[in-house]
């Protein structure tokens, strides 16, 4: 269940930023759409891009010029400009929550790109005047629930400014990343790995990796890397490896 809510809170930000694309004046097709989509480091297909538009044309005022091809894309003329004081309280709430549970589980510029989303849904949620009872359970709601821990919650580590941004867009582009590490022991490195995946385990965010010359997967936590430089040198994501076999083991 959990894993199905965040496939539809994705879907849904990713539906927010393709609408963000989309110009008032002039037009835009959808490989444009979809290269500026794979540039803010999310993972899908042409095909996909282009069936969210044909979905997204039928629920907002989007016109769609197919007299050639590729299709363009712009708002009507009479449409209003997309913003999210127009979403509803129940989409505000969504967008807030969606915003706590993926912000470890998304490429680090799509976060960015969508910060401006995120923050004016929280305004939206304690814009509500108090007389407003039936929209302030939408802003209630967020100190109703919580994910909480099976044992006594601590600190999450400070991780290095920019380190979590180089990560994860290299694990995004399937590129070697050159990092500075320092393990519990204090005992210092400069280990180049081929980036697999990220795992939170409680408060702490874990890189698994393969270190270049060898075909074991390791852990290294984020907050122990010094620094990270994400490399030109790319490489073919292996086939075999299935990170959440990898967690279960």
């Amino acid at each position: 269940m959990t894993n199905n809510r965040q496939e539809a809170q994705k879907t849904a930000l990713l539906l927010l930023e393709i609408l963000h694309h989309i110009p008032k004046h002039g037009q835009i097709s959808a490989p444009e759409i979809h290269q500026r989509l794979l540039a803010a480091g999310h993972r899908l297909t042409l095909r996909s891009v282009q069936r969210h538009l044909k979905d997204l044309c039928q629920q907002f005022a989007i016109d769609c010029n197919d007299s050639s091809k590729p299709y363009g894309y712009r708002w009507l003329p009479q449409a209003e400009n997309f913003a999210l004081p127009s979403l509803t309280p129940q989409e505000s709430l969504l967008l807030s929550l969606a915003e706590q549970q993926l912000k470890n589980l998304l490429p680090a510029r799509v976060m960015t790109n969508l910060s401006g989303f995120f923050a004016q849904a929280k305004k939206n949620l304690h814009s509500y005047a108090p007389e407003q009872s039936k929209h302030q359970l939408e802003k209630q709601w967020l100190d109703k629930v919580r994910v909480v821990s099976t044992r006594q919650p601590l600190l999450p580590p400070d991780i290095k400014a920019g380190v979590f941004e180089t990560v994860s867009d290299a694990l995004y582009a399937n590129q070697w990343l050159s990092l500075k590490y320092r393990n519990g022991s204090g005992k210092f490195s400069e280990p180049t790995v081929m980036p697999l995946g990220l795992a939170q385990q409680g408060e702490r965010l874990y890189l698994v990796c393969r270190f270049k010359g060898y075909n074991n997967e390791r852990s290294l936590a984020l907050h122990r890397i010094q620094a990270a430089k994400s490399l030109s040198e790319t490489f073919t994501y292996p086939e075999q490896f299935n990170l959440a076999k990898y967690d279960n083991d």
